[in-house]
């Protein structure tokens, strides 16, 4: 959320009191929108990666605490989980060498991480879901020793008024109940930000809405949940799930979970930030001071802080950002769909190609979302989470004929979209050799159809055949993937299996 909130109890009226105040946000915000007041376009980029810690043995540890203390940089901060971190990297422009420039960032940033985490025997771990943790790890007292976690946690408890129900069938079935929000805390993300004029906002996140699903079969990295084989991106059912405050009543009338991918293409971003008021009640109501219409009305730049406080509590996988920089409002698409890692270079090759998607998509002149309805994007989104890079997605016919087809995802990657990713990737003037060294990647994931995910399910029945048990199978998976992150090269190249000792 980012939001710095203090644990505490809500009188009966707060949420009214918030209700009218978000109204008022929602106003400054459409005022600030008439006005032009928004920040010119800056091609500014920034990203944030969720991590893991853990042990020799592969096994979460619940040490974020130390760990932050030990790294003592702003870059870093709690997550969800006392076995999560999160690293932001700074705004970039996107131009030039940028993407080898946040490479080089990124692999220092993580290795400083990763022996300051050393120095309490733990390490750190780039992937979308750990398959070492356990049900036994999903309880209240392993959360973040942060109020607003604890705060979060027991609003969305008591909304929901009975235990949360994870059940999601894949390769197995996996059914689980849990007392507290702390199953979300599994999912370790990539979230990708874009920073957007108001009258390119729709077309970019329309644009993000409909490659998501080509993101998840792609970058698929979380196959295993609580030592059971599920999605090949197990990280939004979970997400979702966990998150669910509708008791099954609720469901069954059709109201919207607080995770969710959408339910329409949009002609405005004040659309987005419309449905979260309209939909979702108030989780965290607590008012600041700040009159935003009286700030608006003086010619300044209102904070916005209960429309921003709100927004964080709706799980959009591409969400609406509102912010202030130098005093000077902005908003971004924030892309929250890809897993964490593998490597480096798999998570700028990510990059590469949905900066590079959303550029040339957002400036075609019949974009895809005139072309395919709202509802084959959502279809095609729960597909690739179920089956990755063996996905088939449903995408417009070429030329004008019009109607969709089910195509392989590595074959509308090869044939259509990665010149249009490069092309995007030109319109930011990204260095070619970078464009192409990255959307190589992409490239050849799709030649070998291996991902993070068809790497870790491969590895583990490998060691499954070899005579392990299910759980030291996980175990000897993971270690495995720890050192072959380390080493940095794409997850494409890494030969399958456990080396035998």
């Amino acid at each position: 959320m980012g939001e710095k909130v203090v644990a505490g109890a809500f009188d009966l009226s707060d949420r009214q009191k918030y209700r009218k105040k978000l109204h008022q946000c929602l106003e400054a915000l459409s005022g600030l929108l008439a006005e032009r007041r928004f920040d010119r376009p800056r091609n500014l980029m920034g990203m944030e990666i969720e991590l893991n810690l853990t042990g020799a043995d592969a096994m979460p540890k619940m040490l974020n605490g130390e760990v932050l203390e030990r790294i003592a940089s702003h870059d870093f901060q709690t997550e969800l989980g006392m076995f999560n971190l999160e690293v932001n990297i700074v705004p970039h422009h996107l131009s030039g060498r940028v993407l080898d420039q946040l490479a080089e960032e990124l692999r220092t940033g993580l290795g400083y991480a990763d022996r300051k985490a050393g120095e309490v025997d733990a390490g750190i771990m780039m992937i979308g879901i750990l398959p070492t943790l356990g049900r036994d790890d999903m309880v209240r007292s392993n959360l973040s020793d942060v109020d607003r976690y604890a705060l979060l946690n027991d609003q969305m408890v008591a909304a929901r008024g009975e235990d949360f129900s994870l059940d999601i069938e894949g390769v197995e079935r996996l059914v689980a109940t849990a007392g507290s929000i702390t199953p979300e805390a599994a999912c370790t993300s990539l979230q990708l930000h874009l920073q957007v004029t108001p009258e390119r906002f729709a077309d970019v996140w329309n644009a993000a809405q409909a490659v998501a699903a080509v993101q998840v079969a792609l970058g698929a990295n979380s196959p295993f949940l609580f030592g059971r084989e599920v999605w090949r991106e197990s990280r939004p059912p979970l997400f979702e799930q966990a998150t669910d405050t509708r008791p099954p009543e609720l469901r069954n009338q059709g109201v919207r979970p607080r995770t969710w991918f959408g339910e329409k293409w949009i002609g405005s971003v004040e659309e987005l930030f419309e449905e979260n008021l309209r939909y979702f009640p108030p989780l965290l109501p607590i008012c600041d001071e700040e009159e935003p219409l009286r700030v608006l009305a003086d010619g300044g730049v209102p904070q916005l802080k209960e429309l921003v406080l709100h927004n964080g509590t709706v799980y959009r996988w591409n969400r609406p950002v509102y912010g202030i920089a130098d005093g000077v409002p902005h908003l971004r698409v924030e892309n929250r769909v890809l897993p964490a890692g593998p490597t480096v270079a798999d998570v700028i090759a990510n990059t590469a190609l949905y900066y590079g998607l959303v550029r040339a998509m957002a400036e075609e002149s019949r974009p895809v979302w005139t072309r395919m309805p709202f509802s084959a994007a959502a279809e095609n989104f729960e597909t690739a989470c179920r089956h990755g890079i063996d996905a088939e997605l449903l995408w417009p016919r070429p030329g004008r004929s019009g109607g969709l087809t089910r195509v392989p995802v590595t074959k509308l990657v090869r044939d259509e979209l990665l010149p249009l990713a490069a092309a995007g990737l030109d319109g930011w003037n990204i260095e070619p050799a970078d464009r192409d060294h990255y959307l190589g990647i992409i490239e050849e994931r799709c030649k070998r159809r291996t991902n993070g995910a068809s790497w870790q399910a491969d590895t583990y029945h490998r060691a499954r055949e070899a005579g392990l048990d299910r759980g030291a199978a996980l175990a000897a998976m993971t270690r495995r993937y720890g050192e072959l992150m380390q080493g940095g090269d794409p997850v494409h190249s890494w030969p399958a299996g456990i080396p035998e000792a």
